[in-house]
């Protein structure tokens, strides 16, 4: 069944390869002052600095760099603010992956509000407006090119949230797949399993339909397969072109319309992980997943692993649910560990001493115990789902 949705949005995609030849044209549409984000200096090794700098010569261009993963509130947000009030910013140009550009969005509102900028990514106020967004996106994973999402960090009181605002829909997004062929086999796997967490969250929900499931399976098998390519061949861009497309669809709803809404109960849990340990994102969601599955595997919710079983998977139709469910989990823990993900949270850094705090403040800010979510988790559900993972 498809239940009634509303689904808009405004962000133009630009995919393939040369496709920023078109960045001039784009960023005089907004105005001549650009602000330049981006992150440790990738993209200068890569030439794709000098390339945008020379793109823009006739710009005015401010520069905020060292944009950090798990993007921080201060001093990232802040002082992207700061420069756009300052330097009359016309645009923002985010060049990187997601955490650059989850960054800016963040930085695009923050820069027209007079407040606390955390009271906007908290959700204690709504954003009026905000500077327009384009960005060439360099790593296949958040989706956050074709969302209104960001995630942001602050360190200051261990909190990491998701914040969602029609205003930080991105313009315009630059997608050229050769750009991700310089990105670490680490980043690579934690970006797909990222995606990879995006699509499960959306399976896991009910009304569904066969519609919606084909589409969110084809979209896990071309993951898990184009991945183990570009780990072998980080320049294949056949592999490199499903991953980017795929990452770019996989956050923005349109896999789900009209489907449920799960409440997204393992980015809650890993959100509290990254905030607290600063583990990469896509990392904590693959070792969450098969752990989350089991915890929430009931004879209420078997029907989604079956349907996983043998659509995604081909397992044997004889096995009993439970026996396929059970497949399914194993198949997943397998899939993260063969491409090189650690799927035990010690291996991060994650301490157990602090399981208890972080399952209060996931019910405190997130919440994954609402009567309406898919499989709703109470303090010892988590408790339990994090000590697994350990």
């Amino acid at each position: 069944m498809i239940d009634n949705f509303t689904y808009s949005t405004p962000t133009k995609l630009i995919f393939g390869k040369g496709v920023i030849k078109d960045l001039p044209d784009v960023i005089a549409g907004f105005g001549k002052n650009v602000l330049l984000t981006y992150g440790g200096g990738s993209i200068k090794k890569t030439g794709l600095y000098d390339k945008v700098k020379s793109l823009l010569k006739d710009f005015n261009i401010v520069e905020l760099s060292g944009i950090e993963p798990n993007p921080k509130y201060d001093p990232s947000v802040i002082t992207g603010a700061k420069l756009c009030k300052e330097n009359n910013i016309d645009v923002i140009l985010a060049v990187g992956g997601g955490s650059v550009l989850d960054c800016s969005k963040a930085i695009s509102v923050c820069a027209k509000f007079d407040g606390e900028g955390w009271d906007l990514v908290s959700g204690k106020v709504m954003a009026k407006e905000s500077i327009p967004i384009v960005d060439i996106i360099t790593l296949a994973a958040t989706g956050s090119e074709y969302d209104m999402g960001c995630v942001i960090s602050n360190t200051a009181i261990n909190d990491k949230r998701g914040y969602l605002d029609e205003l930080m829909f991105p313009a315009v997004s630059f997608l050229d797949p050769e750009y991700t062929y310089s990105v670490s086999k680490w980043q690579t796997a934690c970006g797909t399993a990222d995606a990879m967490n995006h699509v499960l969250e959306q399976f896991f929900a009910t009304p569904n339909s066969q519609f919606n499931d084909g589409v969110m399976i084809s979209a896990l098998k071309s993951l898990m397969a184009n991945v183990k390519v570009a780990l072998d061949k980080p320049d294949d861009y056949a592999a490199r072109s499903e991953l980017m497309y795929i990452c770019t669809l996989a956050c923005n709803g349109i896999m789900s319309n009209g489907a449920g809404y799960s409440g997204w109960p393992m980015h809650s849990i890993e959100h509290a992980l990254s905030a607290y340990f600063d583990i990469t994102h896509g990392a904590g969601l693959a070792i969450i997943t098969p752990r989350w599955m089991k915890e929430i595997l009931s004879e209420k919710t078997v029907e989604r692993f079956t349907t996983l079983g043998t659509l995604l998977f081909g397992f044997d139709k004889s096995l009993s649910d439970m026996e396929m469910a059970g497949k399914v989990i194993d198949a997943f823990y397998n899939f993260f560990e063969s491409i090189g993900i650690p799927m035990h949270l010690g291996e991060l850094g994650v301490k157990e001493d602090k399981i208890e705090e972080m399952a209060d403040h996931i019910l405190a800010n997130d919440s994954t115990n609402e009567p309406w979510m898919f499989a709703p988790l109470d303090k010892p559900a988590l408790v339990r789902i994090l000590k697994e993972s350990m």
